[in-house]
């Protein structure tokens, strides 16, 4: 049977990682964490020092880094690696979350990493969770789901995410650090954060993360069976 795109957008720290990579592994597809990519890039820029305001510094940066997946055969999950580097804790510490937006909202970085999200699913059979995937990566997704949750909900989500990483951060912290997240990317003018016209919504406030695959996985059994009949 023909693969097809799946694609989750949506705000931060509404399962949208979690969820995807349990689709993936029912489907046997592979899964791909857009987000992690702007993170890395995060990283390096934070290292480097590189001036946001400065687009040839940008640029000059973009072309010295290189993300990419490797699986972990020892836990089975895909991890970043920056530049040859396992970055994949690293990036998912506060200091990193605090700046990402910042990061991903000039134009020279999402074209970027759009390009290399484009690459990676061209051959189709991926889920892919991000801000723009729908919209811009794969506007032509088979399946798209816009995930939310109320903005409290994910802050203690993510504050249980934080501690269970030995990262002790405010509650009000990460409230503010969200809320700021969530006006950065849906107000950006490069790929701004919004529900495609066609994409099926799912707020997670009160669902389980069980109820959350099952939803997505029968917009794809509903796509692949659509497909079939046509051909």
């Amino acid at each position: 049977m023909k693969k097809i795109v799946v694609a989750l957008d949506g705000h931060s720290s509404c399962g949208k990682s979690t969820t995807a990579k349990q689709v993936a592994k029912e489907l046997g597809y592979a899964y791909i964490d857009t987000g992690a990519m702007y993170r890395a890039v995060t990283l390096y820029f934070l290292e480097h020092y590189v001036d946001l305001t400065n687009p040839k510094k940008v640029q000059e940066a973009l072309n010295n880094i290189e993300v990419t997946f490797h699986r972990n055969p020892k836990t089975g999950r895909n991890e970043v690696f920056l530049n040859g580097l396992n970055v994949e804790d690293e990036i998912r510490k506060m200091y990193i979350s605090d700046k990402v937006s910042e990061v991903s909202v000039l134009p020279a970085v999402r074209h970027a990493m759009v390009a290399e999200q484009k690459k990676m699913g061209k051959r189709r059979g991926v889920v892919m969770d991000g801000r723009d995937i729908g919209t811009a990566v794969f506007p032509d997704a088979e399946v798209k789901v816009f995930m939310t949750a109320e903005v409290e909900i994910r802050a203690r989500r993510r504050q249980q995410e934080l501690f269970e990483k030995k990262q002790m951060v405010p509650f009000d912290d990460i409230v503010e650090n969200l809320k700021k997240r969530d006006f950065i990317d849906s107000t950006r003018a490069e790929s701004p954060l919004r529900r495609a016209e066609d994409a099926h919504l799912l707020d997670t406030s009160y669902i389980t993360i069980d109820e959350q695959v099952d939803f997505v996985l029968d917009l794809v059994a509903s796509a692949l069976l659509q497909r079939e009949l046509a051909q």
